[in-house]
């Protein structure tokens, strides 16, 4: 029987790549800063082509607003990231920290604080009163944080052999920010392959990577899951790093079926390398009780309806559960405006496989679901059980969205309850999301950043989503440390973390709870208006290819065209 998939293309990509090894680690830091540089002008260049071809992918209308996630996630993310990995280059090759001059500020348990946002001015102008930081594991002081930052490019010369990356199939940019990581964290070399999904990606890929794939050190792959299992499991491959789902994972770790079932009990895994891993779970909103009005009502509904519905569903960090004191005066009207959000968000085709039948396995579980939307196909579960349902358990990776109600009491008592729910009842340890009015936050002081120091989650969001840690490059992006292959969870490592980062332990970050002009009213300095990436932003495409013209050549003049953009949505 013959296999479903060119052999030898893979064998020569990997014999291609073990010269290209050669070649990288004779590459100085001065020269690898040149190729980002190359790389993030390729990007500007080639951002229109990039986004037609995601659109195609994605079956979404040339008008439709819903491109701008494309924009956004895709050549914006990628510009951002290539312009801060760059930053850390040169500080590195001028022998400097890539923290030098930065104020490293405590959390809490005596851990270090790394503030990744804002980073510049024009973090100041375009995300007004969101801020980020990167807690590192206790243990590690300042000294060593800045001292290790840089990981392997402290020794570039010193090679990692050769890294495989399995690209995802829903973000486009996620493929390519891996195979930085690869290059930059670990000084490896890298055979990306495609998820089949995102094929059409190829020749946009092909053009930003060119000059790393002229020297040798990266190789685009595209094939079907057994072509992804021969390449990782051949000799010459050191590493293997993917992104996608737990079950994924096990079946490239151990197997399928009764064998994969006995190498566990045995601890002798398949795959004989290591692998680090994305893998997503079941992310929770949690909403603390306070006063709202029915204009934060309508806004923080439509939030939650944007941390679901955002690239229809299809994202390892969109909320699946929402979690409200069931004494709560608002919750009835909150859960109202929750259901118009979700069905009035706009229709989009389900481009990811499988999502149907997701869907009606959710049904079938529970047939007394909302339908919501254009096609009925938006499932919203109320008085969902606080432990053992498989909405809790199970990664839809659909548009399914549940919501448990916890004993209310005082707001304290309520979020020490719900962060309980979140570490013991919710799979996954990838992001987790709290709202709350900033007079409710105020009233809990040093209490609230003691309750997030609970909340074992690699991504915490504040009165913002968690995919804003994905987005913001020096963030570090990946799960709660500790899983192993044995029980993976939401995955093992990190990504993006352009400072390069030794020993994260979480993102957290932060954004106003009311868009401007409420903001202010509110005592908030903010002055961001509705955040473009919210399903619902009328102007999110024009704003997105904005960005990217913004943050393709760093022309200031260009800020005046986001503004306008972002504020009309």
């Amino acid at each position: 029987m013959g296999t479903t998939f060119d052999q030898s293309a893979i064998d020569a990509a990997l014999a291609d790549l073990a010269s290209g090894e050669k070649a990288w680690a004779q590459t100085p830091l001065r020269r690898r800063r040149e190729l980002l540089d190359d790389l993030h002008a390729r990007t500007a260049r080639h951002a229109a082509d990039w986004v037609a071809a995601a659109r195609t992918v994605k079956r979404l209308d040339a008008d439709s607003p819903l491109v701008g996630e494309e924009w956004m996630s895709g050549p914006v993310t990628l510009l951002q990231a290539a312009g801060a990995l760059c930053a850390t280059l040169t500080a590195l090759a001028a022998g400097h920290s890539p923290l030098a001059g930065l104020a490293l500020g405590t959390a809490p348990g005596g851990r270090v604080a790394v503030p990744i946002l804002p980073h510049d001015i024009y973090d100041r102008l375009l995300l007004s009163g969101f801020r980020g930081e990167v807690w590192l594991r206790p243990g590690i002081d300042a000294d060593t944080a800045r001292r290790r930052a840089g990981l392997a490019q402290l020794e570039p010369a010193a090679t990692g052999g050769i890294g495989v990356v399995l690209g995802a199939g829903n973000i486009m940019s996620i493929p390519l920010l891996d195979v930085l990581y690869e290059l930059h964290a670990h000084n490896r070399v890298v055979a990306l392959k495609l998820n089949p999904i995102t094929d059409a990606m190829l020749p946009v890929f092909e053009q930003i990577f060119a000059p790393y794939l002229e020297l040798g050190a990266v190789r685009l792959l595209t094939g079907d899951a057994d072509a992804g299992g021969y390449l990782v499991h051949h000799p010459d491959v050191a590493h293997v790093h993917m992104t996608g789902s737990a079950q994924t994972h096990d079946a490239i770790v151990w197997g399928a079926g009764a064998a994969a079932a006995r190498r566990r009990v045995e601890n002798k895994p398949l795959l004989d390398k290591p692998i680090t891993s994305e893998l997503g779970g079941v992310s929770p909103t949690i909403v603390v009780p306070g006063d709202w009005s029915p204009a934060d009502l309508r806004y923080q509904a439509a939030h939650v309806a944007t941390q679901r519905l955002h690239n229809g569903g299809y994202n390892c960090i969109a909320t699946q559960v929402v979690v409200v004191a069931a004494n709560w005066p608002h919750k009835d009207r909150f859960l109202t405006e929750l259901r118009r959000a979700i069905a009035a968000a706009p229709p989009r085709p389900a481009f990811y496989p499988g999502s149907d039948t997701r869907v009606a396995a959710a049904l079938a579980t529970y047939p007394d679901a909302d339908q919501l939307g254009p096609d009925a196909r938006r499932v919203l579960v109320e008085g969902l059980p606080r432990t053992d349902t498989p909405l809790l358990r199970t990664e839809y990776f659909a548009p399914v969205l549940g919501v448990v109600e916890l004993p209310g009491g005082e707001c304290g008592a309520f979020l020490d309850r719900a962060i309980e729910f979140a570490n013991a009842e919710v799979a996954g340890t990838l992001g987790a999301n709290i709202l709350i009015d900033p007079a409710t936050r105020r009233a809990l002081g040093a209490e609230f950043d003691r309750a997030l120091e609970r909340l074992r989650y690699g991504a915490i969001a504040v009165n913002t989503w968690s995919a804003l840690g994905f987005l913001a490059p020096r963030a570090a992006w990946g799960a709660y440390p500790g899983h192993t292959p044995a029980d993976v969870q939401s995955g093992i490592g990190v990504v993006h973390n352009a400072f390069l980062l030794d020993g994260v332990e979480r993102t957290v970050v932060r954004g106003p709870f009311r868009p401007a002009p409420r903001s202010l009213l509110g005592g908030e300095f903010a002055l961001s208006p509705k955040p473009p990436w919210f399903v619902n932003h009328a102007t999110a495409a024009e704003t997105g290819r904005k960005l990217a013209e913004f943050y393709g050549d760093g022309n200031p003049t260009r800020l005046l065209g986001v503004f306008r953009a972002a504020l009309r949505g």
